[in-house]
């Protein structure tokens, strides 16, 4: 009798150990994170003027053209469900010859050198900033493209320049598909 009413104790703690862990904690946390954050709780997706959905602003996205601004290379081609980095030692010879074929790419491509975060991955492989620094090269080319005045496109990086978190943790960054959204809707 005994063992049976051990069974019957531990089946009922499971039963409700799966209820309060399994459906109950989830269901509250989801519940407050839709209420206090609901852009970041649903992915911080950013939608285009159709309000269709165009990407994040926390994963970074592949720009070639020359009409846009060009974010940091990533290892994982901007796959988010392969996050991750390349895992190549700073000596190692792929690495090296990546890094020095897409400095000189870019320097065909703007007439200047890259910033260092140009041409370097970042540890998930998505991240969707650039320094000021990087965007600052880039902005010759990308007047010439959409026939803007520099300074024009200059003052649109300054205003999608974001400070330190808090004004103190991180770097200034610039995000690099909302400024190429921000290029999108400058009328020509």
């Amino acid at each position: 009798m005994s063992t049976f009413k051990e069974i019957g104790t531990a089946a009922r703690m499971a039963i409700f150990f799966w209820i309060a862990c399994g459906l109950a904690y989830p269901l509250i946390f989801t519940g407050f994170a839709q209420v206090a954050f609901p852009d970041q709780a649903n992915g911080s997706l950013v939608r285009n003027a159709q309000n269709q959905v165009i990407g994040s602003s926390l994963i970074g996205q592949k720009f070639t053209s020359v009409r846009y601004f060009h974010g940091r290379p990533s290892s994982i081609d901007y796959k988010a469900e392969a996050s991750g980095a390349s895992l190549l030692a700073p000596t190692n010879k792929v690495l090296i010859e990546r890094v020095k074929a897409d400095a000189a790419a870019f320097e065909a491509q703007n007439g200047t050198k890259p910033t260092i975060d140009l041409v370097t991955t970042p540890a998930s492989g998505l991240d969707p900033h650039i320094t000021p620094a990087g965007a600052a090269v880039q902005i010759a080319r990308v007047s010439r493209a959409r026939n803007l005045a520099p300074e024009q496109v200059r003052k649109l990086v300054s205003q999608y320049t974001e400070g330190r978190f808090l004004g103190i943790f991180g770097e200034p960054r610039v995000n690099v598909l909302a400024l190429n959204l921000a290029l999108d809707g400058i009328r020509q």
